[in-house]
């Protein structure tokens, strides 16, 4: 089985606008699938870099002298190009989310498929886990995490069976936690209401909203001038923070002018709209059903 299939390949990549000797950066590195396909269009003189925090990605480093692999959360981009001497960058891509071998790995804790740990660190080494979250945090955070994250309509009753089940024993493993929410599942909507439960502790656990938001404004302060930034997202909370930085240059409020009344933008959007997979391509990749590209372009 393959690390990770990557999806929107082809779209993400063809946004970068790769012009031979170029600096590229590959946020997600993962399995190296968006890597590999920038190699090929990449000049001998080009650099890529690839960052991933998730040690097993290590096992996939590519054997490339114009390729180097940072062992790093990427909203510490700007550093460690700084650190490379990557700085201005020509392209950058980001796919968010979790990589197949993460959803595949039971003891990960990340799928609902699966028994395993209340882990979901993308870290390893990271200390806040899943368990940490559904055993020590207040009722009213876990509410918080719920509805905020998970967009759990009934977070209120979720939480209450949580705290009743921890008052009797900790709860450890992810067939714990599937049965204690079994009560308050919507019928038909099972599926769903795991995935979103599972979906709120895993961008707790990784701070992934914040780490997001820091890419994106060093993605700006990197990229050079005309320089390219394809990012994927899974579900309405990522998308909705990359179309509102492409679009006014900032996450929420609206979009700021000059004295003029001239917009102060940053980005000019390559695609007004999301980019989708085609149905051929979530046929063959059922990870690709939710995904939206959008490309934009520093001014």
């Amino acid at each position: 089985m393959d690390y990770h299939n990557p999806v929107l390949l082809k779209e993400s990549v063809d946004g970068l606008n790769i012009k031979n000797d170029e600096i590229c950066v590959d946020v997600t590195y993962g399995g190296g699938g968006h890597s590999k396909e920038i190699l090929k269009r990449l000049g001998e003189g080009g650099k890529l870099f690839g960052f991933d925090q998730d040690k097993d990605a290590e096992a996939n480093s590519l054997d490339d002298e114009r390729f180097e692999l940072v062992k790093q959360n990427f909203r510490y981009l700007k550093n460690f190009l700084k650190f490379h001497q990557a700085v201005p960058a020509d392209c950058i891509l980001a796919d968010l989310g979790v990589s197949s071998h993460q959803f595949n790995e039971g003891e990960r804790g990340f799928s609902i498929r699966f028994e395993g740990p209340l882990d979901m660190r993308m870290n390893q080494n990271g200390e806040l886990t899943a368990e940490k979250i559904i055993n020590d945090y207040k009722e009213t955070d876990l509410i918080r995490i719920f509805k905020g994250y998970g967009e759990v309509r009934n977070a209120q009753k979720l939480v209450f069976e949580i705290v009743n089940r921890r008052e009797e024993k900790r709860i450890t493993r992810t067939k714990e936690l599937i049965e204690i929410i079994e009560d308050c599942v919507p019928g038909k909507f099972r599926n769903k209401y795991l995935a979103q439960v599972f979906q709120a502790l895993r961008i707790e656990v990784n701070d992934e909203l914040g780490a997001l938001k820091d890419m994106l404004e060093q993605s700006y302060e990197v990229l050079k001038q005309g320089g390219r930034l394809s990012v994927i997202t899974y579900h309405s909370l990522e998308d909705r923070l990359v179309k509102n930085f492409f679009k006014k240059g900032k996450f929420e409020g609206e979009l700021e002018k000059d004295f003029f009344g001239n917009p102060q933008l940053k980005f000019k959007q390559i695609n007004r709209k999301p980019i989708l997979p085609s149905e051929e391509e979530i046929a063959t990749n059922n990870r690709a059903r939710s995904a939206k590209l959008r490309v934009a372009e520093k001014l």
